[in-house]
């Protein structure tokens, strides 16, 4: 009996063993695969030219309760930013994912700084993580006059061991005096102003207090000093909406409302993201809209600032393919977007990508949007970015190389995670 004993404890020691090695033989292959696609972009981006992308700088759409001004270029983004700030009377709530010591992130703090010495009250909320390259002296010339919350590296304390404190700040807003509300894909600073092809929208009127809210919240959750009132009057808009994700209560509203509306779709659905890493129930949505003869259309960067995401985005793309969907990629620029428009009536844009880390992971916020003005408005954008995409056909795509599919096997399992 004791050597059947040693006998089955020695071959449990070797199967563990085993186990051991081929563990860090996978892991070993990924770390290698993911080193030599870091090498190969780093050498792409070297050889990459700057050209300039299309753009249009459109005039607002009147909607039920005020305006709303969608902008796909920095520039003129930037450049009425700034103007609100300027003339900014009384309150600026300021928050943002990046914010770089260059040209234009200096031009913005100098903005809020001269706001507060003609006595406007300023608030400031942006990301460590996302800023632990930014000098510290960048941040340190704010007055101390100005209310700064840094969203902290670590969150929850000993609760950081648990999924809803491990959220990034990835909210970009701005709203100045109840007059003006800014929200988009868009961070502070010099790339973002022309390299870049992004998207946000300036909201006058009734959405002006609900985004004000909506940073509200955030500050007084995160213990922000001094606690700020809610605002007054909120509103029962019937044709926009904010969804908030709140990582710290698990509430995630954006993955929901796009699976809502993908799932309504009736002619079409254009959607347009920075990283494209859906959940299988949201490719499933996607797949099952394109069987049931829906437009299905997807913009994407056929290259973007990740190289992991891009690939493992790659794992679904013959899945999508398949099913009928279409994958347009963008061109010569890093669109880095969160849009979405169904059916000629239902628009979102916001700060959320498809992917896990915006759609059940981070702060985020979108803006809802039932109005047929927009929504064309939206089309047009995305008719004309089209022209700036080469389209990925299955065919194209199942005769791409052995090495290329080797690599997205390798990586697959991160995917849950990103």
């Amino acid at each position: 009996m004791e050597i059947r004993a040693a006998r089955r404890r020695r071959r449990r020691r070797g199967a563990r063993r085993v186990v051991r090695r081929a563990a860090a033989g996978v892991l070993a292959t990924q770390l290698a695969t993911v080193a030599g696609l870091l090498i190969f972009d780093s050498a792409r981006r070297k050889d990459r030219p700057d050209r300039e992308f299309p753009h249009r700088h459109g005039d607002p759409v009147t909607v039920d309760g005020g305006e709303v001004r969608i902008y796909t270029f920095g520039e003129h983004l930037f450049e009425d930013m700034i103007a609100d700030i300027e003339s900014a009377q009384n309150r600026i709530f300021f928050e943002t994912y990046i914010w770089k010591d260059d040209a234009v992130g200096r031009r913005f703090r100098q903005a809020l700084i001269d706001a507060h010495e003609r006595g406007v009250e300023v608030y400031i909320v942006f990301d460590t993580f996302a800023n632990l390259v930014v000098p510290k002296d960048f941040y340190a010339g704010l007055p101390t006059g100005i209310h700064v919350k840094r969203h902290p590296l670590i969150t929850g304390g000993t609760k950081f061991l648990f999924p809803s404190h491990w959220g990034r700040n990835h909210r970009k807003l701005l709203v100045t005096d109840r007059t003006a509300a800014y929200l988009g894909g868009y961070n502070i600073g010099q790339d973002y102003a022309n390299r870049w092809r992004d998207t946000h929208a300036r909201y006058s009127g009734d959405m002006v207090v609900e985004l004000e809210n909506t940073f509200v919240d955030y500050w007084n959750h995160y213990g922000g000093s001094p606690a700020l009132p809610q605002p007054p009057r909120r509103t029962w808009s019937h044709n926009m909406r904010v969804h908030r994700n709140l990582p710290a209560d698990m509430v995630y509203p954006i993955r929901n409302m796009y699976l809502e509306a993908i799932d309504r779709a009736d002619t079409r659905v254009w959607l347009t993201t920075a990283y494209l890493i859906p959940d299988d129930a949201f490719v499933r949505g996607l797949v099952q809209a394109a069987e049931r003869g829906v437009d299905v259309r997807l913009i994407v960067p056929h290259f973007s600032n990740h190289i992991i995401a891009d690939w493992l985005s790659r794992t679904l793309y013959e899945r999508l393919l398949k099913g009928g969907v279409r994958l347009l990629r963008f061109e010569n620029a890093m669109v880095h977007a969160k849009t979405a428009t169904i059916d000629g009536v239902w628009s979102t844009i916001g700060t959320a990508n498809i992917d896990r880390l915006s759609l059940a992971g981070n702060y985020e916020v979108n803006m809802e949007i039932l109005d047929p003005d927009v929504a064309r408005r939206m089309e047009e954008i995305f008719n004309l970015d089209s022209g700036n995409c080469t389209e990925l056909t299955l065919d194209e795509w199942t005769r791409r190389p052995l090495v290329a599919r080797v690599s997205e096997g390798v990586l697959s399992p991160w995917r849950p995670l990103l």
